[in-house]
C-alpha cells in the first residue's frame, strides 16, 4: 500500500474524531469545513513524521487539537463574527429524540467552555484515559483529573440552572 492510500485509510478510519473536534471548536458549518480541511492538511504534512512511538490516535489528536487552536487564533485576529449554528449530530437508525436533545444541550454547554476545557471534555467523551489525555495535551495525569473534575462541576451547575 502506498503512502497516499495508507493516509486515506487512516483518515477514513478516524474521521469521527476530526468531525467532533471541528464541531466543538467552530461556530458554523463553513468554519467547521475549513477546520476539517486544515486538520487533514496538517495531518498529511506530518504523516511522514509519525514514528509509532505513541498510538496513532494520540498523535492525530495532538495535531488536530493544535490545528484547531491555531484556527481559533487566526479567526480572532480576523475579527469576523457569525451566528452560532446548532450542533448537527449524525443521525442514527435508532433515533432517540430525548437522548439527542440531551446531547445537543451538553454540546451547547461544552461549546461555552474555554479552549482547553473543550479539548479535555472532547477527549473524555471519546473514552480516553487520563494518561492518554495527558499524552495528547502535555498536562500531567493528576492535572488532567483535577481539571476534568472542575469542568464537570461547572457543567453540572449550568445544567441544574436550566
Amino acid at each position: 500500500m502506498d503512502r497516499e492510500d495508507e493516509f486515506v485509510r487512516v483518515i477514513k478510519k478516524n474521521e469521527g474524531v476530526i468531525f467532533k473536534i471541528t464541531t466543538i471548536y467552530t461556530d458554523n458549518r463553513e468554519d467547521q469545513q475549513d477546520l476539517y480541511q486544515d486538520i487533514v492538511y496538517q495531518l498529511w504534512k506530518s504523516f511522514d513524521s509519525f514514528r509509532g512511538e505513541a498510538k496513532f490516535s494520540t498523535w492525530m489528536y495532538r495535531i488536530a487539537l493544535n490545528t484547531a487552536l491555531t484556527h481559533i487564533k487566526r479567526n480572532k485576529r480576523k475579527g469576523h463574527s457569525v451566528a452560532i449554528d446548532r450542533v448537527v449530530l449524525r443521525q442514527t437508525e435508532l433515533y432517540d429524540t430525548v437522548f439527542e436533545e440531551r446531547v445537543k444541550i451538553l454540546y451547547g454547554y461544552i461549546h461555552q467552555l474555554n479552549v482547553l476545557e473543550k479539548g479535555l471534555m472532547l477527549l473524555l467523551l471519546e473514552g480516553k484515559s487520563y494518561t492518554e489525555i495527558s499524552d495528547i495535551t502535555g498536562l500531567t495525569p493528576s492535572n488532567v483529573g483535577t481539571r476534568i473534575s472542575r469542568i464537570k462541576t461547572k457543567l453540572k451547575s449550568k445544567i441544574i440552572k436550566k
